[in-house]
């Protein structure tokens, strides 16, 4: 049993208007991503772009000058029959870690959602990687894409929607890390502080924040002895640091 093999939310939420979830606490997840990727140059974009250019435009002003980011987008479609359901996850350089943000969960082309409040699912992810600075690097990155593909696949089959103040437990004690060796296991989740909302020409879209969290924080959480902000307070930076041992 791999990673996101099992995953766990708090709560079931539902966007109004959007199709009611069933109540489901265990999902089955596939962690491995087996589509290979290419740079954003090499992709083909003929299409509206508008959504796709709002998410854009809330990175470039957050770091200024980096109009050409470290990108990953899949050869395949989901549309198409790819395993990937997210078009695209660019990393932009933070300094002393790397920020992820993903293309697909709003409507990052054409409007097609009935609802027109909220840009498709009425968010996107974000994750706050702090750098390793050696050899790893690259793979630890290529990591966070498929992790945050394997939440997408979840979001794309089941309808699970992501809120601020969740938290995502695997219910597995290996780190992941590429190596396993991390005491990171899972997740909380807070509206990203620096891209927070924005509306776009397709809707609404809410920039949510996975923070990683290690399966003793998280097992506290699920036993209510700690609750989802105040960890997210302890955790002072929102950074997911590999390296950091429990902070409680």
């Amino acid at each position: 049993m791999g990673l996101f093999d099992k995953i766990k939310k708090k709560e079931k939420v539902t966007l109004e208007d959007k199709k009611t979830l069933e109540e489901n606490e265990t999902l089955e997840a596939k962690m491995q991503s087996d589509v290979d990727y290419n740079s954003k140059e090499e992709s083909d974009f003929e299409l509206n772009t508008k959504g796709w250019d709002a998410i854009t435009k809330v990175f470039e002003n957050i770091y200024p000058g980096q109009t050409e980011p470290m990108h990953y987008g899949t050869l395949i479609s989901w549309q198409l029959g790819g395993n990937d359901p997210l078009d695209g996850i660019s990393i932009y350089d933070g300094g002393d870690y790397w920020h992820f943000v993903t293309y697909g969960f709003s409507e990052i082309y054409e409007k097609e959602f009935e609802n027109k409040e909220y840009s498709g699912y009425g968010m996107e992810l974000t994750l706050k990687l702090k750098k390793l600075n050696n050899e790893k690097e690259e793979a630890e990155i290529k990591g966070i894409c498929g992790i945050l593909q394997s939440i997408a696949r979840i979001t794309f089959t089941e309808g699970e929607l992501f809120y601020p103040n969740e938290y995502i437990y695997t219910g597995q004690t290996m780190g992941m890390d590429v190596e396993q060796l991390s005491k990171i296991t899972g997740f909380i989740t807070a509206e990203d502080e620096q891209a927070g909302s924005i509306d776009t020409p397709n809707g609404k879209v809410t920039f949510i924040e996975l923070i990683g969290a290690t399966d003793k924080e998280l097992k506290m959480i699920i036993e209510k002895e700690l609750k989802v902000v105040d960890l997210y307070r302890k955790i002072t930076d929102s950074l997911t640091d590999y390296n950091r041992d429990d902070c409680i």
